[in-house]
């Protein structure tokens, strides 16, 4: 399997950022790691090794990206108003350095957002965003409203709101969502939520599903026995779902 390492400074975030690739060919994903994952952990949790076979045969290339969480939505110490404003900037380094690279690397015209637990949540957040630019997302055991405390999950913004968390909150833009040519797109994607039924945030994901509906877009809700928020859960959704 092809495997390749990628570091470079970006301006966007005032710092090295490290990628990792995996396979020569086929549907480009963008992986997003958990809450505390780097841009290995895909290969850690051995997500990759469970894709394998479509790796090597030449239907799928990972894009593993790194994380700044620390540094943005769970930057405790930042006003909420930075920490959001933190999150965009990587947007903007995934959208205008990651997404050149890609391109450079794969013409294919598929791209996949992917992602597990918070990575479910940057992969909705993107895909929903810019809905052009991605074919399929594939969310597992995610939380598409931040603002929602369940269990010993926070509110990550303490109370605080304005128009960016609104505009980076799928649950919450969805609804109001109308301009044709994005929800069209949207109606074209393959999306596809997967979270378990002794998840916290089943219910959330369910909401986001009725919404989905009452905006015309098609989608798949599947929902685990137990809590499946864990790897050995994700290495059995990946071959099914990505």
């Amino acid at each position: 399997m092809n495997r390749e390492y990628h570091r470079w400074y970006t301006e966007r975030l005032g710092r090295d950022m490290e990628l990792l690739v995996f396979g020569h060919a086929g549907a480009k994903v963008l992986v997003f790691p958990t809450r505390d994952g780097r841009f290995h952990e895909y290969e850690d949790l051995r997500l990759v090794e469970s894709l394998r076979h479509k790796i090597e045969a030449g239907h799928l290339q990972l894009f593993c990206l790194d994380s700044i969480d620390h540094e943005s939505l769970y930057c405790f110490w930042r006003h909420p108003a930075e920490r959001i404003r933190r999150h965009v900037q990587f947007e903007e380094y995934i959208l205008n350095e990651v997404f050149p690279l890609m391109a450079a690397k794969n013409p294919h015209p598929c791209t996949i957002a992917h992602g597990c637990s918070l990575g479910a949540f940057h992969a909705v957040n993107i895909a929903f965003r810019h809905p052009h630019l991605f074919r399929k997302v594939a969310a597992f055991s995610g939380r598409y409203d931040l603002t929602l405390g369940v269990e010993h999950f926070r509110d990550l913004f303490d109370g605080y709101y304005d128009d960016t968390i609104y505009y980076h909150t799928p649950s919450h833009f969805l609804p109001n969502l109308e301009c044709h040519w994005r929800l069209e797109a949207l109606r074209r994607m393959d999306i596809v939520l997967v979270v378990g039924g002794d998840d916290p945030f089943l219910g959330n994901n369910r909401d986001l599903s009725r919404i989905l509906w009452s905006k015309g877009i098609p989608h798949a809700l599947h929902t685990w026995d137990g809590r499946a928020h864990q790897g050995r859960a994700w290495r059995k959704m990946a071959p099914l779902y990505v």
